[in-house]
């Protein structure tokens, strides 16, 4: 297995990225003054950019949502992707070879079989290929197929939708003229090999399965011809270096804009599904392809929800009302912890999926199936309570045991249980305390900690635009932005040169980071000063903050001096004041030592101050 991709290569690929031709992909940036690009921010709804990006410094920040980086983190948030794949799909981008090493140091081979980029390659070449033969002779059932479900032309164009030819090597054929061997089109599982190559898939009509930045990784198809050799009525690509079907959703990469500024995701069961939603005007519907959602799903949905950031998203998962969906609605409910926002069950009555519902009640019914969501631990309660003859008072107690075993499985919140507990009893009519008494028992009795009290939340700070932190903000501006030009003025700057706590903290990662004399030549500074702020969200969002704002004026010796002279001049104002304080509670006669010694304090400040303040006038 691969090891940690080497630093100075991570270095390579960030100073070789530019930043506004990534961002510039989602997001239309133009020119804001003072060598910054501003635009509608990607990751929440606004009418008034506030998203901003400084290209020279390679940062950006919106100053709506908080949201910021460098050019890896927005494509980690933009994407969903981890950090080492963002940076291999900058490195694609950069031109960059990235060699990998083991944690002891010494250097990793290269993973085998072709380069990741070839195989994207192979991959947008062949749903192309797919998509052209869509409109061909031989499709002719594919398209009756999507055009009894409603899908029309424009519908399969938006989505890639294909169709494989049954002749068993035309996509091999046409790849091969573009230049690619067989090891890679098996590799892609586009092609099997036998007596020769052949198409993987011949004779189906084939969704593209596409990553969260739209890059084709793997194809689904599906059974239209009663003489097709393969029963199975879908077929899906096999594991790949691209394709992980643990980890893939069907429509993300179309579904993750309206997702994340939604803060919901509705899970559906199909490809055709999806594309019904889609139609809809339910544009966050996504599905699992070939396998049942899982943990891997659940952390890919929850990089575009952000539901750890507002505890308010939202998860959709759409069920069949037969026993299958009842199943797979309690294994849900039995991973549902790993939201934290909440999570939802919308089951139409007679069984409709949102596809035949749509093609039967049009877009609105489609809607209001999404709209008509309960909350998935009521529907999976009562589907349990149901099972049991309430009339009977034994029936009664047996469905609070089971129900109690469910709850206590769930999330470890007292609140939660405490509701939970609460519909069991109106589901079952049993007393409330009794329900409650029955769920600790079971608690104890599974070896079950009791729930641990939440936190409390930290307590906001000073808003950091507050006119009383006008001068630390502008003085950090210039100490991430230009350090070489603020560098030798600030020999005398502290960390208590600072009272914001946010911009203490930025001034304390400066001087680990080796102070301002380190970053005058170093293309990464600001990254670095952002990566040391990593334990502290809020430091780290105002690096950002403080990397793309721009300036009040170009940063010429006056600009420099008058922000660092009047940063000293404020903290000796402060210190004096101080010092005042602590010799009006003092007795001269009493303590005349004490006395003399602040007063001399007191005399030898004000006199720093007077010097600091002519230096001030002086550049002005």
């Amino acid at each position: 297995m691969a090891g940690r991709i080497r630093e100075d290569d991570i270095a390579e690929v960030r100073e070789k990225t530019r930043i506004d031709e990534v961002i510039g992909e989602y997001v239309t940036l133009r020119n804001a003054g003072g060598g910054s690009m501003k635009g509608l921010c990607p990751f929440h709804d606004e009418k008034t950019p506030s998203f901003n990006v400084n290209p020279q410094r390679g940062f950006f920040h919106c100053f709506g949502c908080q949201e910021g980086g460098d050019a890896v983190t927005f494509v980690m948030k933009i994407d969903g992707l981890g950090f080492a794949e963002a940076v291999e799909r900058l490195a694609e981008k950069a031109g960059v070879q990235l060699r990998r090493e083991e944690t002891d140091g010494r250097e990793q081979q290269q993973p085998k079989g072709p380069p990741r980029q070839r195989l994207v390659e192979a991959n947008r070449l062949a749903q192309e290929f797919y998509a052209e033969r869509l409109g061909g002779a031989d499709a002719v059932e594919a398209r009756r197929f999507l055009s009894e479900r409603g899908f029309d032309q424009d519908s399969a164009e938006h989505f890639g939708v294909g169709f494989a030819p049954r002749d068993g090597e035309a996509l091999v054929r046409h790849l091969r003229g573009r230049g690619f061997s067989t090891d890679e089109l098996v590799a892609a599982d586009l092609a099997g090999v036998g007596r020769s190559p052949y198409d993987r898939f011949r004779g189906r009509l084939l969704w593209p399965i596409r990553d969260p930045g739209g890059a084709t990784i793997g194809f689904g198809a599906r059974r239209i011809f009663d003489d097709d050799r393969v029963d199975a009525k879908y077929l899906n690509t096999r594991e790949t270096p691209l394709y992980k079907k643990s980890q893939v959703l069907y429509g993300i990469d179309l579904a993750r804009t309206s997702i994340g500024k939604t803060s919901q995701a509705v899970v559906v069961e199909g490809y055709t599904d999806v594309m019904a939603c889609h139609l809809a005007g339910v544009t966050t519907a996504v599905a699992s392809c070939g396998t049942a959602f899982g943990d891997e799903h659940t952390r890919v949905l929850r990089r575009f929800l952000h539901d750890h950031e507002t505890m308010t998203g939202e998860v959709i998962f759409t069920f069949d009302g037969d026993a299958a969906g009842q199943a797979a609605a309690l294994k849900t409910f039995k991973g549902d912890d790993k939201f934290v926002g909440q999570t939802y069950v919308t089951v139409q009555p007679d069984g409709l999926d949102p596809c035949d519902l749509r093609i039967r009640d049009g877009d609105e019914a489609v809607r209001d199936l999404i709209a008509r969501r309960e909350p998935l631990y009521r529907f999976v309660l009562r589907n349990v309570v149901s099972k049991y003859d309430l009339d009977r008072a034994d029936a009664r107690v047996a469905a609070v045991r089971e129900a109690a075993g469910l709850v206590v499985s769930s999330r470890d919140s007292a609140v939660t249980k405490g509701s939970f507990a609460r519909e069991i009893s109106a589901l079952t009519g049993v007393d409330p305390n009794d329900v409650q008494a029955e769920v600790e028992r079971v608690g104890r009795s599974s070896g079950r900690a009791a729930p641990a009290a939440p936190e409390r939340p930290r307590q906001a700070g000073p808003d950091l635009r507050d006119p009383r932190f006008t001068v630390e903000r502008e003085t950090l501006k210039l100490c991430l932005q230009h350090p070489m030009v603020i560098g030798r003025a600030t020999t005398d700057i502290g960390v208590n040169d600072f009272t914001h706590p946010v911009y203490r903290g930025v001034w304390e990662r400066v001087e680990a980071a080796g102070g301002l004399v380190a970053g005058s030549d170093d293309p990464a500074w600001v990254g670095r000063i952002r990566d040391a702020a990593s334990d502290d969200p809020e430091v780290a969002s105002a690096v950002s903050a403080l990397a793309v704002e721009p300036l009040k004026r170009t940063p010429d010796a006056a600009y420099v001096v008058q922000h660092v002279f009047r940063l000293l001049e404020l903290t000796a104002a402060r210190r004096i004041a101080e010092v005042k304080s602590r010799m009006q509670r003092t007795n001269p006669e009493k303590q005349e030592a004490e006395y003399n010694r602040m007063f001399g304090e007191l005399a030898a400040l004000e006199q720093y101050r007077r010097q600091l303040r002519d230096q001030i006038v002086g550049v002005q």
